[in-house]
């Protein structure tokens, strides 16, 4: 059984697909692909269906993320029983997922940058009008979050998981 993570932003356009995109990378280069699934959605339903934001795309590709595949969607309820995280980008959307937090979920729902304690931040900030700079510091954050984060899989969660 696979261990299923979500990333959440607020329209699933910049943050949440980058953090999909560079978190199913690495678990691909680790070996634990097989493992572990990665989605992501937002708490707003502005732009479902959409591709990630050109920009996101291209900062992305130039690390060897490819996010061209992904389309967005909405966080839903039947997620808080799908995934086993739910790592949310910032405060606003980690308030808004517990809001829409089924009572009994499975879902551990938290920050995704918890998993980078020495980033110097807690939240992963909206590029969408920050220009180039802002995508690039967003790939900064989401690459230390998801390096801790598969630490944090390999102490607490893959003992169970056949590698």
């Amino acid at each position: 059984m696979k261990i299923k993570v979500l990333m959440v932003c607020l329209g699933n356009i910049c943050r949440s697909p980058t953090a999909e995109g560079v978190l199913q990378q690495r678990l691909k280069a680790e070996g634990l692909a097989a493992v572990v699934q990665v989605d992501s959605a937002g708490t707003a339903g502005w732009h479902v269906g959409k591709a990630p934001d050109a920009r996101s795309q291209a900062h992305a590709l130039r690390r060897g993320y490819d996010l061209s595949s992904q389309a967005s969607r909405q966080v839903t309820a039947e997620d808080f029983n799908t995934f086993d995280y739910i790592l949310a980008m910032d405060q606003q959307n980690l308030a808004d997922l517990r809001a829409i937090n089924p009572a009994n979920s499975k879902a551990q729902l938290q920050l995704f940058l918890a998993f980078a304690p020495n980033c110097g931040t807690t939240e992963v900030p909206d590029p969408y009008y920050e220009g180039e700079a802002g995508f690039e510091q967003v790939l900064d954050l989401i690459e230390q979050a998801a390096s801790g984060f598969i630490a944090h899989l390999r102490t607490h969660d893959l003992s169970s998981h056949t590698l």
